[in-house]
């Protein structure tokens, strides 16, 4: 195996590969039969039914950094190695991380292609980075080279959601893997698919990493494995990349509960019933698009390759606010470039689904 420094390392804030990472008491010492190394307390909380346990399951004590049988469950879904995954808080943890690692404060940039995630920008604008913006082309496809023509030499990462957050378009994995050609070694190609479960037959960009190492992906469990309450979210990408961000991250950024949560939900009997939720709701999601483009008050029903359907209406304020008043909670995405009009729908259960449909026909009904 080659050790040597990957070239887009270089690209990396100086002052963060030449930190020396907090070292938690964790991470320099695994269990034992007595635990005096953390400050931790000695018993288990007040009020709980929790019994008294030395090693690190236990809720008196701090967590794995890095969950050894978590990242391995993971590594075994996503089909990567262990040492190119990252755990953390929801995919917004890595944003942030991969912000702070390669872009300096009043020097550098990112690219983002809107309308897409906001997370990106406000990561970017939070530490101070430039966010420059690439529209979309005709039907929300990745423009690659109107991309390319934007990165200049203070550009660190490229930003593309597939299946995109608000519209719900598939970017090509060819488009993916012609863009981080082009900017090897000059920028990192971060590819958010976070829905990517929903999109029937795709493929995921991190089997590019093994050679472009410019890409890095991320996944969650929040949406497709109904883990949204555990915030838990992976990176995938190179090992020196993953290593590199570890230097950053919070010493111990997943909760025990939380992680016995994800492990429960990535059980071999529970990864295949989520794959029959997740036919049902592609089932459900095509239902609904053809009963929205039915309707009078509907102009447009994007094509969705994620778990929701982006949507504009001749009145979408008057079509927000009439459903809200029902108590049917839906998404205005009409500030958003491209999208005047338009409303986010997530698709829900079945009945969830007919309530929403039954309630835009009697407002029509009623204009």
């Amino acid at each position: 195996m080659n050790d040597a420094p990957i070239k887009l390392l270089a690209r990396a804030r100086p002052e963060i590969l030449a930190l020396q990472p907090y070292s938690s008491a964790r991470m320099e010492a695994g269990a034992g039969a007595i635990m005096l190394n953390a400050n931790e307390s000695p018993w288990p909380p007040v009020g709980t039914d929790i019994p008294l346990d030395n090693d690190a399951s236990a809720l008196n004590r701090y967590p794995d950094p890095q969950p050894r049988a978590l990242r391995e469950r993971l590594a075994q879904l996503y089909g990567v190695a262990s040492d190119e995954l990252l755990v953390g808080r929801g995919s917004d943890e890595a944003i942030d991380l991969l912000v702070r690692a390669f872009c300096s404060e009043g020097r550098d940039a990112i690219v983002i292609s809107p309308p897409t995630f906001g997370m990106y920008a406000v990561a970017a604008r939070t530490q101070g980075a430039a966010v420059i913006e690439v529209p979309l082309a005709k039907g929300f496809e990745l423009d690659g080279d109107a991309v390319l023509a934007r990165v200049t030499d203070n550009t660190k990462l490229v930003f593309v959601c597939t299946p995109n957050n608000p519209t719900g378009a598939l970017a090509p994995l060819t488009a993916i893997a012609k863009l981080a050609l082009a900017l090897r070694d000059r920028a990192l190609v971060v590819v958010d698919e976070a829905y990517l479960e929903f999109a029937q037959g795709a493929t995921s960009a991190a089997e590019l990493i093994a050679r472009q190492d410019n890409i890095a992906v991320l996944r969650t469990l929040s949406k497709a494995y109904a883990l949204a309450g555990a915030r838990v979210g992976t990176l995938i990408a190179h090992a020196q990349i993953v290593a590199l961000l570890r230097r950053i991250q919070a010493p111990y950024p997943l909760p025990t509960s939380c992680v016995d949560a994800a492990l429960a939900a990535l059980a071999p009997s529970a990864v295949e019933e989520v794959r029959v939720r997740i036919r049902m709701l592609v089932r459900e999601r095509e239902r609904v698009a053809r009963a929205l483009a039915a309707a009078a008050a509907v102009l447009d029903v994007y094509p969705s390759s994620a778990n929701f359907l982006c949507v504009r209406f001749a009145d979408a304020a008057a079509t927000y606010r009439a459903l809200l008043a029902i108590g049917i909670i839906v998404r205005d995405v009409s500030r958003y470039a491209q999208l005047a009009g338009c409303l986010r729908i997530t698709i829900g259960a079945p009945d969830e689904n007919d309530a929403l449909l039954r309630a835009l026909a009697r407002q029509e009904a009623a204009a």
